[in-house]
């Protein structure tokens, strides 16, 4: 009997390739220097002067106006750049508080923050449901004038919005000296429409239609569906809103001419004609603190629904 003689294929001939287990990164600094103690030594010490420098110029302002509002009005003016006064008057606070009404005009702007928070996620969320959703036949011609808004200055519409708001169309009633004329022109804001149209369109058009074959209405896919997965990137756009509503100035200047309904930020300059200069400085650390507090509760929130705002992944 003959036997046949398979020769070698080329697979076996052929040497296998072996993949790297590290993909080596190229640096300034390779990894042999970094092990050396002082390339070492010399990248803490600039890392660590870096962390500081950036502490300074995000915790100074700060800090600054701390020790200013419980500093007197001398060491004010005499001595602004020490680290800690010679006086330190704790009755600074209370008495901005309670003699220049500090806490009237912060909860003016708390309602005027809330109210456009409120404001801007109904007209922005209905919005962008319908361009990224819904999707009717003049979506793009109407997705194209709100993109064109961004690239107009707010100065240009100031003088229009203003006539606007103290005729109001169709219903001719003044919206001056009230919370509306503040919370309306904040809600539309093309920004806003165009990040959260991004995230709906992220959203898997399968849950959609799988809504719809369930027999879901237009409302309920809106509340039940979109608005909850949708959570991270409302965050954002509430928590902007709010710094936003906290340091407008002009607008809310224009349209609260009245003392009772003005925020904080229209109240400030009034201030500073009457009150001391610490008082005025303690006024402001208050105005400051909220924000900051703010950011510091939620910044996981914030910080995860920034990681988030590109979309969904199915």
């Amino acid at each position: 009997m003959t036997t046949l003689r398979t020769e070698p294929t080329a697979s076996r001939a052929l040497p296998r390739r072996r993949r790297p287990t590290e993909t080596a990164e190229r640096t300034v600094i390779s990894a042999a220097d970094r092990n050396r103690p002082s390339v070492r030594v010399i990248l803490t010490v600039i890392q660590v002067l870096i962390l500081i420098a950036l502490l300074i110029a995000g915790l100074g302002p700060l800090l600054w106006s701390f020790k200013s509002s419980v500093s007197t009005s001398q060491d004010i003016i005499g001595s602004p750049l020490r680290l800690w006064p010679h006086g330190v008057q704790w009755g600074n606070l209370p008495r901005a508080w309670n003699d220049v009404e500090i806490g009237s005009y912060l909860g003016n702007t708390a309602v005027l923050a809330i109210g456009s928070v409120i404001a801007t996620l109904f007209v922005c969320t209905t919005g962008a449901y319908v361009l990224s959703v819904l999707r009717p036949r003049w979506g793009k011609v109407l997705s194209a004038a709100v993109l064109a808004t961004l690239f107009m200055p707010g100065v240009v519409s100031l003088v229009p919005l203003y006539m606007t708001v103290l005729d109001l169309p169709v219903l001719h009633i003044s919206l001056q000296n009230t919370f509306w004329a503040v919370w309306l022109p904040q809600s539309a804001n093309a920004f806003n429409v165009v990040v959260i149209k991004r995230f709906f369109d992220s959203i898997p058009r399968e849950l959609i239609e799988a809504a719809k074959i369930d027999g879901a209405s237009t409302l309920r896919i809106f509340s039940s569906l979109i608005l909850p997965l949708s959570r991270p990137i409302l965050g954002v756009v509430a928590l902007l809103t709010v710094v936003a509503s906290w340091k407008d100035y002009l607008w809310p200047m224009l349209v609260l001419t009245d003392p009772q309904l003005q925020p904080i930020s229209v109240a400030l300059p009034a201030i500073a004609k009457n009150a001391p200069l610490n008082l005025q400085m303690s006024a402001l650390f208050l105005t400051l603190l909220i924000p900051v507090v703010l950011f510091v509760i939620f910044q996981k929130q914030f910080l995860r629904g920034v990681g988030m705002a590109g979309g969904i992944k199915e």
